[in-house]
């Protein structure tokens, strides 16, 4: 049996027979998926387990588009492939500038589809990696003090400690005691590690 990667596809489509024919090619490929009729049915039903979509562009009341739009707004970050049927390509090629990972037209190969989902799956791994790293970043930084939020935004900077106490009114020495808290309590190993969880953050 192969070892696919971890997470849920999710197929949003309101033709029944192609979203069943779709679940059983891929579940006879090991992959876990789940089924919705509409836009609406996923919205109302998504539970935020990792994983990636398998989206129709056409549907009745919310279409594709308007889904992933929803979707950004919403925060709900999965790696899409696009389905397009005869005439919907400007709809795709839309849905790709909003950041779809691919799309497939129908009908299309079944060999293309698996290795998508499989990437779209690899990819929803690597987000979810990313996502946890923010998390836990931001976790850290809300736990500074604001004092150490000032020695932190000037360390990642580039500033030295002698520059930092300048800038701060205070001497170096409260400086070096202001930084390594800084260093512990964001579990930062290294400096360019500090470097890297405040590009994160977004703290200049």
């Amino acid at each position: 049996m192969t070892q696919r990667a971890s997470g849920t596809v999710f197929i949003v489509d309101d033709d029944n027979d192609f979203r069943d024919s779709m679940k059983w090619l891929l579940e006879s490929d090991n992959f876990h998926v789940i089924g919705f009729n509409s836009a609406q049915d996923f919205l109302n039903r998504y539970k935020g387990d990792m994983g990636c979509m398998l989206l129709d562009v056409r549907m009745p009341e919310i279409n594709g588009l308007a889904l992933q739009q929803i979707m950004l707004e919403r925060h709900i970050k999965l790696p899409i492939i696009v389905v397009s049927g005869h005439g919907d390509i400007p709809m795709a090629v839309n849905a790709m500038k909003n950041g779809a990972l691919d799309f497939i037209e129908k009908p299309f190969d079944d060999e293309v589809l698996l290795r998508l989902v499989e990437m779209g799956l690899q990819r929803a791994t690597e987000m979810f990696k990313d996502n946890t790293a923010l998390s836990q970043s931001r976790s850290h930084y809300n736990s500074l003090s604001k004092r150490e939020k000032e020695v932190m935004a000037l360390v990642v900077s580039g500033q030295s400690n002698r520059e930092i106490a300048e800038s701060l009114g205070i001497s170096p020495k409260t400086v070096e005691v202001h930084r390594a808290r800084v260093m512990s309590k964001m579990r930062a190993a290294s400096l360019p590690d500090l470097v890297q969880q405040a590009n994160r953050l977004n703290i200049a």
